[in-house]
């Protein structure tokens, strides 16, 4: 069974960039696609970012659109989210899942499975 880990979580200044990774291991990544999503204290998780298999298209929350990038890298099993321009509201703990029930639309937390355990990102203002 594959399990996901996410690392490159830290602290960072406002403004700032850091590049989370999402790893699987165990078996190769399955599914239709990962996402990132994120949880801060108090609150829902809310979805950040998603990559499909076939063909490469991605989807953004719109909290993140134009500052956060998504990619994969299929020879190292691994999804990348690159984070520019962070806001202190960006901070959370953030977390990769494979999406496999397309019943769900790739934003909501239903269609995942295989999460990951979290990394924390913290931004000072």
């Amino acid at each position: 069974q594959v399990q996901l880990v996410e690392s490159g979580g830290g602290l960072v200044q406002a403004g700032g960039s850091l590049r989370l990774s999402c790893a699987a291991s165990g078996r190769t990544f399955s599914g239709l696609g990962v996402g990132w999503f994120r949880q801060a204290p108090g609150k829902e998780r809310e979805f950040v970012a998603f990559v499909r298999w076939s063909g490469g298209s991605t989807n953004y929350g719109d909290s993140v659109k134009g500052r956060f990038t998504i990619s994969r890298d299929n020879a190292k099993d691994t999804v990348y989210l690159q984070m520019n321009s962070l806001k202190p509201e960006d901070t959370a703990v953030y977390y990769c899942a494979v999406w496999r029930y397309p019943i769900y639309a790739v934003t909501h937390t239903n269609g995942y499975d295989h999460w990951g355990q979290g990394t924390q990102v913290t931004v000072s203002s």
